[in-house]
């Protein structure tokens, strides 16, 4: 009997203990199974999911406001816009859930510093990825590049066809999906064809010495111009640059529209070469003559078998 007495006195004495310990707020278990410690308690639960809802409905409207100013301006960037409209919602969530808290009486002082030395950790670890979101910060507030454009990097050819935090991805020549992380883009030389509406076409055309120059650049200069494609403004150039070892070289430059390019030069190609044969401009090409001297030879008998032996 004695040892059920002592337990009970220890059992009491613990719940009496946890019963008046501090919980929460400097308040005890006692303190908080009052009625009034009841209704404040719900009353910061309902002010708290007030504020969430409100946090909520106030990011969403915000980020689609942003979002349709691009909308609505033709010349305002997608992805600029996008990327401004999801950083406005973050932060109106990150205050959000401060306001959260405070309601709970919770010191968010101490939250944020804790937060913060987290965060310097997690920068040491993850360099290289900060390293590309860093960039495709860089990427999108000074748009060297946007969707849709026809670029070149780090001998990658293609089209944009997303930009993200952390890569930009490109759809080459072939189609391929091609996946550069940002720090590779904003640390390269970056060729966008896309910028300017128009491009200036390059050729090199070579005629044999014998022909008649002047001749030779009114084909191909009226060859070239008669296509709907160059643009007489600035001035076409055609001039002799070259003097090779078989041929005289036209230098060709013509400007035409950014979108025709690639065709259009390859066009031009076969064009000039048929206008040049049809006028009987020789197009000369690179040749080789070998001299090779064979030494004559005769048959010498030796018992029964026959030698071949060379010459002197």
């Amino acid at each position: 009997m004695e040892n059920l007495e002592t337990v009970a006195d220890s059992t009491a004495s613990w719940i009496s203990s946890i019963w008046t310990t501090d919980i929460y707020d400097g308040k005890a278990m006692a303190d908080m199974l009052t009625f009034e410690a009841i209704l404040s308690l719900a009353g910061s639960i309902a002010g708290a999911i007030a504020i969430i809802l409100l946090g909520f409905t106030v990011s969403g409207f915000l980020k689609r406001r942003i979002k349709k100013l691009s909308d609505k301006h033709a010349r305002l960037d997608d992805t600029l816009f996008n990327f401004l409209s999801n950083i406005a919602r973050y932060a109106i969530l990150a205050f959000t859930a401060l306001f959260v808290l405070n309601t709970f009486g919770v010191q968010t002082t101490s939250i944020v510093a804790v937060i913060g030395a987290a965060g310097l950790a997690v920068g040491l670890a993850l360099q290289g990825t900060l390293s590309n979101i860093a960039a495709g910060v860089m990427i999108i507030l000074f748009r060297p590049l946007k969707i849709g454009d026809f670029v070149e990097i780090d001998d990658v050819m293609g089209t944009v066809k997303d930009i993200t935090l952390n890569y930009t991805e490109l759809a080459d020549l072939g189609n391929v999906k091609v996946v550069v992380p940002n720090s590779e883009v904003w640390g390269n030389t970056i060729h966008n064809y896309s910028v300017y509406p128009t491009r200036r076409a390059e050729w090199t055309f070579g005629v044999g010495y014998g022909v008649n120059l002047g001749k030779a650049e009114q084909v191909i200069r009226e060859t070239i111009m008669a296509d709907d494609r160059s643009h007489a403004d600035p001035e076409p150039f055609i001039q002799v640059n070259n003097l090779g070892s078989s041929s005289v070289d036209f230098l060709v430059r013509v400007w035409c529209d950014a979108s025709e390019y690639f065709q259009y030069q390859a066009d031009m190609k076969r064009k000039v070469k048929e206008a040049l044969d049809e006028a009987d401009i020789d197009i000369p090409f690179p040749t080789r003559t070998l001299v090779h001297d064979t030494p004559s030879v005769k048959l010498v008998s030796d018992r029964d078998d026959m030698q071949m032996v060379a010459a002197e």
